[in-house]
């Protein structure tokens, strides 16, 4: 187990160092999606969707009427998910996880189970986190097919979501998510939380950005993002937040495969 730990720590390192330069200038651009790309808010989805919301897995929401906002978690599972569950069970909050395959899923497939029967999304960060974009079609397609067999495997439920790694997507990524039935899903609200380990400042990050029909990213694969958690928690709830996952925040609506969510 400590053999894990170590490994799944280093990991974190790497993928820190790797992504922090690039992820910094991607994520500063969050709000135009990295790359201007055409997105859809959550409104608009659930502006076309059925007559009547869909019940949300831990109760009814209808984000229509209510005051949503959904967390999300990028790049575990790590040693720190167990934890964070706990914190989501307490709280009876929803999360939607966008799961990395090598080292992560394949290290702690129990996790990936628990996720899944604890109600929250589980969806795909895609394999080893390669940039899409600088990746030939069939690289993309072994990138996004891995997770989900694997996903699907230990759940029995395939995912429909993916977060491309930094938030780089373009058209031939939309074109092979259409084929494989897989919509995009990017952030609105992001605590650069590979920047520091302070947990009061990823706290502040999140508060200073959260608004209705906010997409919040984090990474619980860092030392600093689950224990700030309940205060995020807390305080938006104190603000009349109701947090669900991305498919709730969408409904009655659904995401459309091939289409970019934010």
């Amino acid at each position: 187990m400590r053999t894990q730990i170590k490994k799944t720590r280093k990991t974190a390192l790497r993928f820190r160092a790797a992504t922090t330069g690039a992820l910094a200038a991607c994520l500063s651009l969050a709000l135009t999606g990295c790359a201007g790309m055409d997105t859809t808010a959550p409104s608009a989805v659930r502006a076309h969707g059925g007559p009547t919301a869909q019940a949300a897995r831990l109760g009814p929401v209808d984000c229509g009427e209510v005051k949503c906002i959904a967390l999300t978690f990028d790049a575990g599972p790590s040693e720190n998910s167990a934890r964070l569950l706990d914190i989501l069970k307490d709280r009876q909050v929803p999360a939607t996880f966008f799961l990395l395959g090598e080292r992560h899923i394949t290290a702690y497939p129990q996790l990936v189970r628990r996720m899944a029967d604890e109600g929250h999304e589980v969806a795909s960060h895609t394999w080893d986190h390669r940039i899409l974009t600088e990746l030939t079609p069939e690289e993309i397609r072994a990138e996004l097919e891995r997770p989900n067999a694997e996903i699907q495997r230990l759940t029995g439920r395939r995912p429909t979501l993916m977060r491309p790694p930094q938030g780089r997507t373009n058209d031939t990524v939309h074109e092979i998510c259409r084929e494989l039935g897989i919509a995009e899903v990017l952030w609105t609200v992001t605590a650069k939380d590979y920047t520091t380990e302070d947990p009061e400042l990823i706290k502040r990050r999140v508060l200073d950005q959260a608004k209705r029909d906010g997409i919040i990213l984090l990474h619980d694969i860092y030392a600093g993002t689950v224990p700030a958690v309940p205060g995020i928690i807390d305080a938006l709830k104190d603000r009349g937040y109701v947090f669900v996952t991305v498919p709730q925040l969408l409904a009655p609506g659904k995401a459309e495969p091939g289409k970019v969510y934010r």
